[in-house]
């Protein structure tokens, strides 16, 4: 029985691949929508798969421990600031002290962004080769940063408590800094310029994963830490601060309660009032950007869909037509012995391998397409996308087929063979 029915699938399947033949230009654009709907599948579930992948590596690379605070809201938004936003008061080194007594953390580390002077014009930094650029970020820290893992060294030393204390003008700087100063020698011992000041190097840090491809504000290796008072030196009171907290080993959501509690009673906020500092962990910040690749997903199903639907009228369309012209050859069938689900299922076999060599073209196209995306933006392929296109376009054949299928399959055979 199984061998029966094997043996009518891939008769059924050859006389569908053999209609494909006789009419190539027609089979094509009858399922343009349907390689249009599956590239699209290919394209956008890359695209997101891609930048989520490397949202969560560059966020995880502060450690899961982490808690970051800053004045304004941490995450991913597209609106404008609220005026009680733009209000609130900075955060302060005092705050990163206290909230490294905390029993319940490990270390807080303040940041300071000196990149911009007084006036809103970038700092410039100059090395010893002439170059010039004001596109690096300049930040202020303390030599609790080795504590962290917000930053891997790979040469060279941390900075010490001597240095720290001193205000000492030394630094340690991001692979992106190698590259355009020093492409073709060592940089420790060397020398930076830093608004008018002379910098040593000390140490080097490991290139940090790149968003977007890197490059201008997106390149996370573009940067340079000095010690705190260094930085203030280049900016006198400048308080735009954040703070990463690490939590203690398995101490997470108690460091955030406490921490949450620290700032609330130092920033005088009134019990029932919402915070006026953001307060984040690695994990609630790739929670926040899934839920916006999500509506992005959404979209993508829609957008797909449609390409899909007009591909499936196609293929009904066609297949009408095609039952019209092989009325006869039905009536013949029907004549000999075949069944009514035999007609059923040839059809329905003539649809799917329509639908479905437009998927796997798709799938072709899309994948070439990926290549050439991923030169500009992250991109992954995950498993699940060929399969959901190729699997829709199947299904897109067989539920769009059915209604020429069940026509064919109850034609008289009388009045089918009498058909001209």
């Amino acid at each position: 029985m199984v061998k029966v029915l094997s043996s009518g699938f891939y008769e059924n399947l050859k006389m569908a691949l053999d209609t494909l033949k006789s009419n190539k230009l027609r089979s094509f654009l009858t399922i343009v929508g349907v390689v249009v709907g599956v590239i699209t599948v290919m394209l956008i579930s890359s695209i997101i798969s891609g930048i989520n992948v490397t949202i969560e590596k560059q966020v995880e690379s502060f450690g899961t421990r982490s808690i970051f605070l800053y004045k304004y809201n941490i995450g991913f938004s597209t609106g404008r600031r609220s005026q009680e936003e733009r209000m609130r008061k900075p955060l302060t080194f005092d705050d990163a002290e206290a909230i490294k007594g905390l029993a319940s953390i490990e270390t807080a580390v303040p940041f300071l962004d000196v990149s911009n002077n007084f006036f809103g014009a970038k700092v410039l930094v100059t090395g010893g080769n002439g170059k010039s650029s004001s596109a690096v970020a300049l930040k202020g820290t303390t030599q609790e940063i080795e504590k962290t893992t917000s930053e891997i060294l790979i040469e060279g030393r941390w900075f010490s408590d001597s240095e720290s204390n001193e205000k000492a003008n030394v630094c340690l700087i991001g692979s992106s800094v190698v590259d355009s100063y020093f492409p073709f020698g060592d940089p420790i011992g060397e020398s930076l310029e830093i608004g008018g000041m002379p910098f040593r190097i000390i140490g080097v840090l490991q290139k940090r994963e790149q968003l977007f491809g890197g490059g201008g504000n997106n390149d996370q290796s573009n940067v340079i830490y000095m010690p705190m008072g260094a930085a203030l030196k280049i900016k006198p009171n400048a308080d735009d601060l954040f703070i990463l907290a690490v939590a203690r080993e398995g101490k997470l959501e108690k460091a955030k309660d406490d921490v949450q509690d620290l700032l609330r009673v130092r920033r005088q906020v009134p019990y029932g009032k919402p915070n006026n500092f953001s307060m984040e962990t690695a994990a609630s910040i790739i929670d926040q950007f899934k839920a916006i690749t999500a509506g992005v997903a959404i979209a993508m199903v829609v957008i797909s869909s449609i390409g899909l639907m007009i591909g499936g009228i196609g293929v009904m369309n066609i297949m009408l037509v095609s039952v019209t012209e092989r009325t006869r050859e039905i009536g013949i069938r029907k004549a000999i012995g075949a069944k009514q689900s035999d007609i059923l299922m040839q059809f329905l076999i003539e649809a799917a391998t329509l639908t479905g060599f437009g998927g796997l073209l798709g799938l072709l196209i899309g994948w070439l397409l990926t290549l050439l995306v991923k030169l500009f933006l992250p991109s992954y392929v995950p498993l699940w996308a060929p399969a959901v296109g190729f699997f829709a376009s199947v299904g897109i054949g067989l539920i769009f087929g059915l209604w020429p299928a069940w026509k064919a399959a109850r034609l008289d055979p009388i009045e089918s063979l009498r058909y001209e």
